[in-house]
């Protein structure tokens, strides 16, 4: 496992190892083409600050084993479901499939600003996602709800609609091929959407067995 590690952080310029450590869900080569797909179109801010470091404890749960399967069409249509949400996302500056995911959240109404960090984990401890949900960025809103990884925006406005009591945000663990910002091909693998809760604890708030599920 460290072996295949390793080699993913050299391969994609080295994006926070203690932040990947639970990635094994994937096809590395998969992986690391979806994301490192071109993107221009997401402007970059300057480095933020470190922030100070607190740690929590987390319920363990494993990613589906799934096979890549074909995925049909993503939908092009843009949408306003974000349109009232402002959001800090964290990120590394070579990070592909990070851009790709602030541009399709900005496509969905999000205000997002981009601060690129050289360690990423420090922010993750700071706003409490658990070791094995972790993904290549978190987006923090101005309401202090935290979505990590590649979340859906049909989830995320869900999520920020009614949220729960017990619950600061959602988290997509690893990079899911096929999820938003991280298309390849036709390829699509089956995920979950977890809910982070404030003692520490996950829960699966929804399951993604389809590309139409994301829209």
């Amino acid at each position: 496992m460290r072996r295949y590690t390793n080699r993913f952080i050299n391969a994609h310029h080295q994006i926070s190892g203690r932040m990947l450590s639970a990635i094994a869900v994937l096809p590395l080569s998969l992986t690391i083409a979806a994301c490192s797909q071109p993107n221009a179109t997401t402007a970059d801010s300057t480095p933020a600050t470190e922030p100070s470091v607190t740690t929590q404890k987390a319920t363990l749960v494993e990613q589906p084993q799934a096979e890549i399967i074909p995925a049909s069409a993503h939908s092009d249509t843009q949408s306003t479901i974000l349109r009232s949400v402002s959001a800090t996302v964290y990120k590394d500056a070579n990070c592909g499939c990070c851009k790709e995911w602030v541009g399709y959240a900005e496509g969905h109404g999000l205000n997002a600003t981009a601060q690129n960090v050289e360690d990423l984990s420090l922010f993750k401890e700071r706003y409490s996602v658990p070791q094995q949900m972790r993904s290549c960025h978190t987006a923090v809103t101005t309401d202090g709800y935290v979505f990590e990884g590649h979340v859906p925006a049909k989830h995320m406005a869900q999520f920020l609609t009614n949220p729960p009591s017990d619950a600061i945000g959602l988290a997509v663990p690893g990079m899911p091929v096929g999820s938003p910002g991280m298309e390849y091909q036709d390829k699509f693998m089956p995920y979950k959407v977890m809910q982070l809760n404030k003692d520490g604890t996950i829960e699966v708030y929804a399951a993604i067995e389809s590309p139409q599920q994301q829209l």
